[in-house]
């Protein structure tokens, strides 16, 4: 019989993950609700076993690459906030490989965290939550403001926008890392305006090399330096608008 998630076992391993039977089972349940749910509520274009396995599983694992060594330096990753999660990545990924994190899944759209709530209820993960809002708005709750080890995000916008909406929720000496693809240095230039604002710094590119995942993609960095300013984020939909 052929091993489950094959592919996203050996591509982890090259990221340092040694994933178990039991988590890959995991990973096996979660694409079988991904693609039934997505029958109905249109959660990704990505819906093949091999396709799925690399440019959604094991693409989120990236966010693993400014640790170095990675079991040894997540561990004091505690914490972890995916902002405009979707379907659950980078987010999910991470926590089925690191099960000890607490995660917080944030995203605006409700079928999406419908979908959420369901799998982690199929999945039995504990010490995740999930939150059905705007990244903007959320990012004022005491609970989540300036407390987060790690803040992920995966999306298309820029940087400057992507750092408005997640470095707000990073403690002070935490990470906000984003999964981009590469030709970066414009983008990196006009974020250094949001970067100066929003108190952090860059803390690297990590340009990845792994098999099926080989169109430019890289992971990029930045570390919180000091207490977000009260005036960020701004208003919902004001940060889309006007970037810093």
């Amino acid at each position: 019989m052929t091993q489950p998630m094959k592919l996203l076992a050996e591509g982890a391993k090259e990221l340092g993950i040694n994933l178990s039977a039991g988590q890959l089972e995991q990973f096996e349940l979660y694409y079988r609700e991904l693609t039934e749910w997505n029958q109905r509520a249109n959660l990704t274009s990505i819906t093949g076993y091999e396709e799925a396995q690399v440019r959604h599983f094991l693409d989120s694992l990236t966010v693993c690459l400014p640790y170095r060594g990675v079991t040894e330096g997540l561990a004091e990753v505690r914490r972890v906030v995916d902002v405009g999660s979707g379907a659950g990545f980078p987010g999910l990924p991470l926590k089925l490989a690191f099960p000890d994190q607490e995660l917080h899944l944030i995203e605006s759209v409700g079928k999406k965290t419908a979908f959420l709530d369901h799998l982690c209820g199929v999945l039995g993960l504990e010490k995740v939550a999930i939150h059905t809002g705007r990244a903007e708005a959320l990012a004022r709750e005491p609970d989540l403001r300036d407390s987060f080890d790690l803040a992920l995000v995966r999306g298309v916008a820029r940087l400057s926008l992507l750092l408005e909406y997640a470095l707000p929720f990073c403690r002070v000496g935490g990470k906000t890392v984003a999964l981009k693809h590469g030709g970066l240095e414009t983008e990196l230039a006009e974020a250094e305006i949001a970067l100066s604002e929003l108190r952090g710094r860059n803390a690297g590119l990590f340009p990845v090399s792994l098999p099926g995942l080989t169109d430019n993609r890289v992971v990029v960095a930045f570390e919180k330096v000091a207490p977000t300013p009260e005036r960020y984020p701004r208003r919902v939909g004001i940060p889309a608008k006007r970037p810093l």
